[in-house]
């Protein structure tokens, strides 16, 4: 401090010594050593005072600042960061639910596929056994009915024949003869014809 005082009083003295000796007055350039010095007395103390108390809280305010302004630009980074791995992730997610029901839809085609064509089988097997049930059926009442017309036929005919020859031939000879006669037509008939499935 005290070099600081000699180093600014040694040109006021300077200036004084070149100084015009006129009395009174100076204009607006003439130096006025007083004030000049109260002045930087002034200046001087106020600094010391400012670098005492003021100067560490405003750096303190300035440092505090400044590492709340990096740590938040390191948070901004670290956000983006994990901004950009979360939208890489939900990308891949969405790729991957995307492949998934794509290959959910190929199964699911694939399925109805197999069971549309299983469905038609078992209609082909079950028309066919149809069919056949029905051949079978069809047959089994076409033997019924034959039978029972030839039983029929046999009644009628014993009874035609029983009132032409009504005394001499008993009733079982003459079921018997038509039985046979009729069972060789049977045979004869039994014989699928060309145009019968």
């Amino acid at each position: 401090m005290n070099a600081l005082l000699l180093s600014l009083s040694l040109p006021l003295s300077l200036a004084q010594e070149h100084a015009p000796a006129e009395g009174g007055g100076g204009g607006l350039m003439s130096l006025q050593i007083n004030i000049v010095f109260w002045t930087l007395i002034i200046f001087g103390a106020v600094y010391l005072i400012l670098r005492k108390y003021a100067f560490p809280a405003i750096l303190g305010a300035v440092e505090a600042r400044e590492k709340a302004l990096e740590q938040a630009i390191e948070g901004a980074k670290r956000d983006r960061d994990a901004a950009a791995k979360l939208l890489a992730d939900h990308k891949a997610q969405i790729d991957g639910a995307r492949h998934e029901a794509q290959k959910l839809i190929a199964d699911g085609r694939a399925v109805a596929e197999k069971m549309r064509a299983d469905l038609l089988e078992k209609t082909r097997t079950d028309q066919q056994e149809l069919l056949e049930r029905a051949r079978r059926d069809i047959a089994n009442e076409r033997d019924k009915a034959i039978v029972e017309l030839r039983r029929e036929a046999v009644d009628l005919a014993i009874k035609g024949a029983s009132k032409v020859v009504e005394e001499n031939l008993d009733s079982d000879k003459n079921r018997k003869l038509v039985e046979s006669f009729l069972s060789s037509l049977a045979t004869d008939a039994r014989r699928p014809s060309p145009d019968v499935r």
